[in-house]
């Protein structure tokens, strides 16, 4: 056989080898199995709609606990000295936060300063945004988006994206694609008012209920839940669902969205997602475990992994490494594990400090 036949028959084996690493890839990143947060974040009673600060330091949520200040629901915060240290617990948002209204779905931005969340102490159900000087400082008094962005239909759950430009949020009112939508509203910067918003499409939206959005940190995926129906989209587990839908860069459309799978979605009611600072700790809200919903529902978490044995040999080794290289500077999503676990959209440095973390593990094969 000639040195060139000899080459072209490496080359094929080569290309073969990773169309088979592409195709028994079930996933770039996968979802660990969720436990549920400590009796400092969790009570008896319903306990959700979670938020965590980009410092990792903050937790905040809604609570429908005793003690409170006589609505359906108060906000909660719970703090911590290092990521590295347990939850303390978690005490009520004092007023002007919290108070005989209905007040849920926290949401704080990511230098910390605003805090928006969803509130009928208008009336009607709003969306709020309460701001402070500094993360020493207690909240000040809440401020109601306005007619703009609220409408006469009920308006919940902001998610605010790390620039501070765009809020996402669910929305009842007319001019959807179904009875709920995801609704984006943007500002040109964090002093300018906020403009009309905008519905995100029949892509996202369906003839049923999408709400309870989160953004992540990178703008590039957005979580969502398939809210209360019936009917749920096609393609869920349970009563309630959490999907996700990503695009390229943030300049581009969002694509179809797809079923977290069943680590994250039970039989059961499962919704109001929120994804850490680096996509590393995913947090949502259930009543998995029999509770009856919204009288006893719970915070849970789960890890959130990039697939590093991209040829699923069991280790993660030089053979991973050498593909990386071989993808270097294209979007090949198997080899884009960086610095998210989904990637940025291009392999490169990223991608190796990434594997390089895992390098010599052994690893279980993906299912």
């Amino acid at each position: 056989m000639s040195n060139k036949t000899s080459l072209k028959v490496y080359l094929l084996t080569i290309l073969i080898l990773l169309m088979y690493v592409a195709e028994n890839a079930k996933a770039d990143y996968i979802f660990g199995i969720p436990t549920k947060l400590g009796s400092a974040i969790n009570s008896s009673a319903a306990d959700g709609d979670v938020s965590i600060s980009d410092d990792g330091l903050e937790l905040y949520f809604e609570g429908r606990r005793p003690g409170g200040y006589g609505g359906l629901g108060d906000l909660y915060v719970s703090k911590r000295e290092t990521t590295s240290d347990p939850w303390n617990e978690a005490v009520i948002l004092d007023p002007p936060i919290s108070g005989p209204d209905w007040d849920n779905s926290p949401d704080i931005s990511s230098d910390g300063l605003e805090l928006y969340f969803t509130s009928n102490r208008s009336g009607s159900v709003d969306l709020w945004v309460s701001t402070r000087a500094t993360k020493e400082d207690t909240w000040g008094e809440p401020v109601n988006l306005g007619p703009t962005v609220n409408s006469p239909e009920d308006d919940f759950g902001p998610s605010i994206s790390s620039d501070g430009l765009s809020l996402y949020f669910g929305s009842w009112r007319s001019g959807g694609f179904g009875k709920i939508d995801l609704w984006v509203t943007t500002r040109a910067t964090k002093d300018a008012p906020w403009e009309e918003p905008v519905n995100l499409g029949p892509t996202v939206n369906s003839a049923n209920e999408e709400a309870m959005p989160d953004i992540s940190a990178d703008g590039r995926v957005l979580f969502f839940g398939d809210f209360m129906g019936p009917p749920q989209r096609t393609g869920g587990y349970g009563g309630q669902d959490l999907w996700m839908t990503t695009r390229t860069s943030v300049n581009d459309p969002w694509q179809e969205p797809v079923n977290l799978g069943q680590n994250i979605n039970s039989s059961t009611f499962d919704f109001s997602p929120n994804i850490s600072v680096d996509g590393s700790t995913f947090f949502f809200t259930s009543d998995r475990g029999g509770a009856q919903l919204f009288e006893v529902v719970d915070i849970w978490e789960a890890s959130l992994e990039p697939i590093v044995d991209l040829n699923s040999d069991g280790i993660v080794d030089s053979a991973d490494m050498c593909i990386i290289v071989d993808h270097w500077g294209t979007d090949n999503s198997l080899c884009d594990i960086g610095p998210m676990p989904w990637g940025d959209g291009i392999v490169d440095v990223q991608d190796l400090i990434v594997l390089a973390e895992h390098l010599f593990e052994e690893v279980s094969p993906v299912e």
